[in-house]
């Protein structure tokens, strides 16, 4: 519960402090766990993983919505 809370205001001071970053998603409550977990690579490679994650979900939404004005629901 209190790792819940954790995350939560983790991800709400990511919006606040950086409202809308260039060409990427905003960090969820997800991708902050999958920062904080320990893993077999470093945190630079963790870092660079996150940021290509995001920027893919960026151009994936991106390209969703421009179908859907153009082909309509």
């Amino acid at each position: 519960m209190l790792a819940a809370a954790f995350l939560t205001i983790a991800a709400a001071l990511e919006r606040a402090r950086s409202p809308d970053p260039p060409h990427l998603i905003l960090l969820t409550r997800n991708e902050i766990a999958r920062l904080l977990t320990p893993a077999e690579h470093g945190l630079p490679h963790r870092l660079r993983w996150s940021a290509w994650r995001r920027r893919h979900q960026h151009r994936a939404r991106a390209c969703h919505y421009q179908l859907q004005a153009t082909h309509g629901p």
